[in-house]
C-alpha cells in the first residue's frame, strides 16, 4: 500500500488546478488502449484512424505512448504538477518538460518500463534532445486530439472544481477526496491511500494539488518535490462531445424535449450557462431559453456567486430524473 501523507500545513494548503498536459496524457492513453467506456465509443472510433496514422508517422510517439498507456508508473517528464493553478497553459508545461536532461528522461522511462505489464524496446533512449522530442509529441497530441475540443473539456474541468469546492466547504477534505474514487481511500487523519502497490510513501508538506481530467480510468501522481499533484477523473455526465442528431430517445427526453433533457441531466453537477453551452455544443441563447423553462417548472434553481449564476437541480428535478431515467 502506498500512502500520500499530508502534514497539517499541507492539509491547509491543498488546492485545485487545471492541467492541459494531464488532459492530453489522459486522452492519448485512452486512444492507445482499447476503448472500455461505452460513453466514449463514438469519439474513440472517430479519432482512432488519425491517431494510428500519427503513430505510424512519428517514431517518438510510437515508442513513448504505448509505454505510458501500459505502466503503473508514469515517467516524471509527462507527470508534472501544474504551476499556475487553473490558469496553467500547455506552453508552461511543455517549457517545464524541456528542462529535463537526457539522463533524467532515460532513468524515468526505464523505471516506467520496469513497472509496465508489457515489454517495450528502449533503443530510442540512445537519441539525444529527448526532452524537446517528448515535448513535441505532446504538443502534437494536444493540437490534434485535445485543442479542437478544449473549450468543452475546460468547461467540464471547471464544473468539477466548482463541485468539489462545494463539497469541501460543506464536508471538508476527507469527504471531498473520498468522492474521487469508488472505494474508501482516506487513511487515519491525514493520509490518502494512493495505490495497493508497495511503493515508498510520500510525505507532503506544501499542499497537494488536485487536477481533474475528462477521461476515465485510474489516477496518477505528478511529483516534483516539494510540489505534488493528484490527477483524477472529473465528476458528471460529460464524457463525450455532443454530436448533432445523437439525442437520446427516452421518457425524459419525450417529456422535456431533447435539449432540455440533456441540460437537466448535465445539472446533476451544478454549472453556469456558459459551461453548459460549451459542454453541450449549444449556443448560449439556446441554453438560456431551456434554463428559463426548467426554472419556471421548478426543476432547477439559479444562485448568483460573484459574477456568475450557478444552476443546479432542485429536489423536484432530482425526483423527476430518478422517476423517468432508464434502469
Amino acid at each position: 500500500m502506498t500512502l500520500l501523507k499530508l502534514s497539517p500545513h499541507a492539509l491547509a494548503h491543498c488546492r485545485f488546478a487545471i492541467s492541459p498536459l494531464a488532459e492530453t496524457v489522459g486522452v492519448l492513453i485512452t486512444l492507445q488502449r482499447r476503448c472500455a467506456d461505452a460513453a466514449l465509443a463514438r469519439w474513440y472510433a472517430e479519432h482512432q484512424p488519425a491517431y494510428r496514422r500519427w503513430l505510424g508517422a512519428n517514431p517518438m510517439a510510437n515508442a513513448l505512448l504505448p509505454l505510458i498507456a501500459t505502466t503503473k508508473r508514469l515517467p516524471d517528464i509527462v507527470a508534472l504538477p501544474p504551476e499556475h493553478g487553473v490558469h496553467t497553459r500547455l506552453a508552461d508545461e511543455l517549457g517545464a518538460m524541456t528542462a529535463f536532461s537526457d539522463d533524467q528522461i532515460r532513468a524515468g522511462v526505464r523505471a516506467a518500463a520496469a513497472a509496465s505489464w508489457k515489454t517495450h524496446q528502449l533503443d530510442w533512449l540512445r537519441r539525444e534532445n529527448l526532452a524537446v522530442r517528448t515535448a513535441e509529441v505532446f504538443e502534437q497530441g494536444w493540437q490534434q486530439f485535445v485543442e479542437p475540443d478544449w473549450p468543452r473539456r475546460r468547461a467540464v474541468l471547471e464544473r468539477d472544481i466548482m463541485y468539489r469546492a462545494g463539497l469541501l466547504s460543506a464536508y471538508g477534505w476527507k469527504h471531498t477526496v473520498e468522492t474521487m474514487k469508488q472505494r474508501s481511500i482516506w487513511v487515519g487523519d491525514n493520509a490518502i491511500r494512493f495505490s495497493s502497490q508497495h511503493w515508498p510513501d510520500r510525505t507532503i508538506d506544501e499542499g497537494l494539488i488536485f487536477v481533474p481530467r475528462t477521461t476515465t480510468g485510474g489516477w496518477w501522481t505528478c511529483e516534483q518535490p516539494p510540489r505534488y499533484a493528484l490527477v483524477y477523473c472529473a465528476h458528471g455526465p460529460h464524457a463525450e462531445p455532443a454530436t448533432p442528431g445523437a439525442d437520446r430517445t427516452d421518457a425524459l427526453s419525450t417529456l422535456l424535449g431533447p435539449g432540455r433533457s440533456r441540460i437537466a441531466r448535465q445539472l446533476q453537477t451544478p454549472a453556469t450557462s456558459t459551461q453548459l453551452a460549451r459542454t453541450l455544443g449549444l449556443s448560449l441563447g439556446t441554453v438560456s431559453s431551456h434554463l428559463a423553462v426548467l426554472r419556471d417548472a421548478g426543476t432547477i434553481v439559479g444562485t448568483r456567486v460573484g459574477r456568475n449564476v450557478i444552476y443546479r437541480l432542485t429536489e423536484r428535478g432530482h425526483r423527476l430524473l430518478e422517476l423517468l431515467e432508464e434502469n
